[in-house]
């Protein structure tokens, strides 16, 4: 895949993984660092071709992780002909009373315990390797914990676990443990998890013209490979997108009420460059891996249900740029006393400065471009 060196996480992790007999793990690692490579190839070193029945077995939260780590399964796996590969995803219909002999099955909680539970297309008593892919969104998800739970309890008990994700709070880590008998822990300090390859911005703007006056002028001045705009609300996301179209962007809009075909089609497209622009909602902070975007705006800065910053969504949606150690840009709108607090209380929380962006002032802004 072009890479000669492994990364951090790779060269913590692997010995780990491959060791005789093969260790548990609980491993946090920032995005864009190589986890998925680092648990494909565990799970690949385990898989007999000859069995032909499900080995290993991936969680993910959403349909669209779940296809792009089998992405990297398949690339990983290209010198490997033999090995078959399954996803459990909603709308994958297979006959009752059928087996699977794909040795490797990823997907999504829901669909996985029906495989192994109800439809019994998976035989959970012969699987050898168990992931839990970015598992602070699984535990954290009400319906995804209780159903990993379940999955991870029929499994026999000299499965190998590997549990990855970017952010542990401390709910997770006690979950987790519950999870994973003996686990080796490979975990970040507060200052590690932002990455130093992300210059972070904010802009302070007035209302929401202003904003959308202040991302023009962005536009104007800088070259920008491909940009992800997160939105609060799917109402300003289709506010945005529109205007933009308006102003001649390229523009592609996905939200969560969208099917997972079409999601999985705008991804697409962006992936491929036909849209230069992907304005979206949180459903696309996780994961979604784009080579290309160089820039990520929060035109609404993320927060929980109780309006606090959400530090955690903040992370992961700069963290869509500035992969592999390339280095990205984070810009945050701010307009009002309120998303101000907010912005402070992330600063605060990962102990780096966010500078201001004057983004009337063309040098300024050409300036943080180089």
């Amino acid at each position: 895949m072009g890479f000669n060196r492994p990364s951090k996480i790779q060269e913590n992790a692997l010995p780990l993984m491959l060791a005789e007999p093969p260790q548990n793990l609980i491993a946090q690692s920032q995005s864009g660092t190589g986890k998925t490579a680092a648990f494909v190839l565990a799970m690949l070193s385990q898989v007999e071709p000859a069995n032909r029945y499900p080995q290993c077995l991936c969680l993910s939260p959403t349909y669209e992780l779940a296809l792009q780590t089998g992405k990297v399964i398949e690339q990983m796996g290209k010198f490997y002909p033999e090995l078959k590969l399954a996803y459990a995803v909603r709308g994958n219909k297979l006959e009752r009373g059928q087996k699977i002999s794909e040795h490797i099955v990823i997907g999504t909680p829901g669909t996985v315990l029906d495989w192994c539970s109800k439809l019994k297309f998976i035989d959970p008593k012969k699987i050898k390797v168990f992931v839990l892919d970015e598992a602070d969104v699984m535990i954290a998800t009400q319906g995804h914990q209780d159903q990993s739970i379940r999955i991870q309890r029929m499994l026999p008990k000299d499965c190998q676990m590997l549990l990855f994700s970017a952010t542990f709070e401390d709910s997770v880590w006690k979950f987790a443990q519950k999870v994973v008998p003996d686990p080796n822990i490979i975990k970040l300090k507060r200052e590690e998890e932002t990455l130093d390859t992300i210059k972070q911005y904010y802009v302070l703007c007035n209302n929401r013209d202003e904003k959308f006056q202040a991302l023009c002028n962005l536009y104007g001045a800088i070259t920008i490979a491909q940009a992800m705009i997160f939105c609060h609300t799917r109402k300003t996301a289709s506010w945005l997108a529109a205007e933009l179209s308006k102003e001649g962007h390229q523009v592609a809009l996905l939200s969560g009420e969208m099917m997972v075909e079409q999601r999985a089609a705008v991804i697409e497209r962006f992936r491929e460059g036909k849209e230069k622009v992907l304005v979206t909602t949180n459903v696309c902070a996780r994961g979604i891996d784009v080579e290309q975007v160089s820039v990520v705006i929060n035109f609404d800065l993320p927060v929980d249900k109780d309006g606090n910053p959400d530090n955690e969504t903040y992370l992961h949606r700069i963290g869509r740029t500035g992969r592999f150690g390339k280095r990205g840009l984070a810009v945050n709108m701010v307009d009002s006393k309120h998303s101000m607090n907010i912005l402070n209380r992330i600063q605060e929380h990962f102990n780096k400065k966010i500078e201001r962006l004057d983004t009337d002032d063309l040098d300024e802004i050409e300036k943080i471009a180089n």
